[in-house]
């Protein structure tokens, strides 16, 4: 009987183990400001996506430590996901307010979006294979 429920139990595991690994799907972020559901992977929003370049070249330019510009320190980490979408739908960043957005096309400011929701705050789990690159 033991050895009955044993192996319904590693049946179990098994079939629902496997089940969630096989309907994982993609990350998706929704743009509220175009209304696009957007797909998001390593290669597109993480490390070594245009994304984070933009950030280091545009973002980090102002907004490192020790700026002689008032601009708030920012690390990716600095908001959750939800408050990175936030920042880019309102638009209410002092940023985007005076006009340092403007030598950003939509399509980068897409991309830097993506990049800071797939890492803001608290998405960081090390134990997936899809964030380890």
């Amino acid at each position: 009987m033991k050895t009955k429920l044993y192996l319904i139990f590693g049946v179990l595991v098994l079939f629902f183990g496997n089940a969630t690994f096989s309907f994982a799907g993609t990350p998706k972020r929704l743009d509220m400001g175009t209304g696009m559901c957007r797909e998001l992977n390593f290669n597109n929003s993480g490390w070594v996506s245009e994304g984070h370049d933009l950030f280091k070249k545009n973002c980090k330019s102002c907004h490192h430590r020790g700026n002689d510009k008032k601009a708030p320190f920012l690390e990716v980490e600095t908001t959750t996901s939800e408050g990175w979408n936030r920042v880019f739908y309102r638009k209410n960043a002092k940023c985007a307010k005076d006009g340092s957005w403007g030598t950003l096309t939509t399509e980068q400011i897409l991309k830097l979006n993506d990049y800071l929701y797939w890492n803001a705050y608290g998405t960081y789990d090390a134990r997936t294979a899809e964030r380890c690159g």
